[in-house]
């Protein structure tokens, strides 16, 4: 089966090619969050569109966020929703504390990025 280069650059999206933060970039994400209060509540009715909605704009505009948990005490299905919202928002989980987790995204736009990652 061949691949027909249209085909190829319409489905090619570079967002899927972004590598995975390192342990130590990890780290160095989680010490800036530590200041940082939770934008995000997720309750009873858990990942719905609205949440998605503003996961992605507190990711656009923060690029860094906490959110917590409220209702899901069990850790599978908090597992299950992190999974969610990586896949949806096209994020990264850098840390869970509790009922509080902690995404990356860096922002599309190198001008409005806020914050620089350490590289070794």
């Amino acid at each position: 089966m061949a691949i027909h280069s249209s085909n190829f650059k319409k489905n090619l999206n570079m967002e899927n090619f972004r590598e995975k933060l390192k342990g130590f970039q990890r780290k160095y994400l989680r010490g800036l969050a530590h200041g940082m209060k939770p934008v995000i509540l997720i309750g009873q009715k858990g990942i719905t569109d609205s949440v998605v909605n503003a996961i992605e704009e507190a990711l656009d505009a923060h690029e860094l966020i906490k959110l917590k948990f409220i209702d899901f005490r069990v850790k599978e299905r908090k597992k299950e929703f992190i999974g969610i919202i990586e896949k949806k928002n096209r994020c990264e989980m850098v840390g869970m504390i509790g009922h509080t987790a902690i995404f990356y995204r860096r922002h599309r736009d190198p001008e409005k990025r806020k914050l620089s990652i350490p590289e070794r």
